[in-house]
């Protein structure tokens, strides 16, 4: 037995001939044929049966079907992170919208990085179209997409449009940061009506196509605040906030290290009604890499100590 008899098979089981199968291996029909028959010798099972329909594995050669596929499968994976010592190996690549529980995790992903081999990441913040975008139109490999619950049917469908897999990884409603200084951080429930006399710090790009502007502004902004800063980078937003005591901003809810650091402090806002979901996305024809599974891992447990 070896892989590429493994492989044979199940391309064999992919198309359902032996035809199909040798074209698209480009191996002639009396070779495939006799690599199969080598490999049911040596694993003592048929692994197919010949129908009208084709070529359809057995029972035992569903189960041998399925360990072949693992099989190849890790095999592929080692390949991509240390085939040729090249760094494009382990390269990975992921849009994000601005959120402290995804930064820290991150963060915590690089530090679990072995050093001793090459790599090249790329980390974008950017809103939910241009994440949706860089994967399909850029060489960005993985997504986590962020909008309001009542446009989840909007994005599903696009999204399903696209082929793209996706599933919810976070569902939270927004907090209100400030600096520990400010006098919001007096109270422990904060009202919508306490934030009027307030500049609010907001991202710009939150954008949904099938919204206007105006309709986006509503559904995005805090109604009652007349002052607000629109900032694009999450380090002059953090800089704002603690230096300035009559700032604010909404954010998913944020590590205690964070805020310590920036002596910020978060609170709930009582009348806020606004949900948000977090959807991990990427092409159905996409298989997740070991690098893209650790920072996901990541960010399933840096969730744990936010919300």
């Amino acid at each position: 037995m070896n892989i590429d008899h493994l492989r044979y098979v199940l391309e064999i089981a992919k198309t359902g001939t032996v035809k199909g199968a040798s074209e698209n291996l480009f191996i002639s029909q009396p070779n495939l044929s006799r690599a199969l028959k080598e490999l049911e010798t040596s694993v003592g099972i048929k692994l197919f049966k010949r129908t009208s329909k084709g070529m359809i594995p057995t029972h035992d050669g569903e189960e041998f079907l399925s360990y072949a596929e693992e099989i190849c499968g890790k095999i592929d994976e080692v390949t991509a992170i240390y085939g040729k010592g090249s760094s494009q190996g382990r390269r990975f690549s992921v849009s994000v919208p601005r959120a402290c529980y995804i930064s820290a995790a991150f963060s915590e992903f690089i530090a679990s990085l072995d050093k001793s081999f090459p790599f090249e990441i790329y980390y974008k913040e950017t809103n939910s179209m241009r994440a949706i975008n860089n994967i399909l139109e850029s060489d960005y490999k993985l997504g986590i997409i962020r909008f309001q619950d009542i446009f989840r049917h909007y994005f599903e469908e696009l999204l399903e449009n696209r082929d793209f897999t996706f599933r919810e990884i976070n569902r939270f409603s927004c907090v209100v940061i400030m600096s520990e200084d400010s006098p919001l951080a007096k109270k422990e429930i904060l009202e919508t009506r306490d934030l009027a006399d307030y500049t609010e710090i907001s991202h710009p790009d939150s954008f949904v196509p099938a919204l206007s502007v105006s309709e986006m502004k509503k559904a995005e902004l805090t109604a009652g605040v007349r002052k607000r800063i629109f900032v694009y980078e999450r380090a002059s937003e953090l800089d704002l906030l603690s230096s300035l005591p009559d700032t604010f901003m909404w954010v998913s809810p944020a590590p205690a290290e964070l805020l310590k650091r920036h002596c910020l402090i978060q609170r709930p806002c009582i009348d806020n009604s606004r949900v948000y979901l977090d959807y991990l996305i990427y092409k159905k024809s996409y298989r997740l890499s070991p690098l893209d599974k650790r920072f996901i891992e990541k960010v399933e447990d840096a969730k744990e100590y936010c919300f």
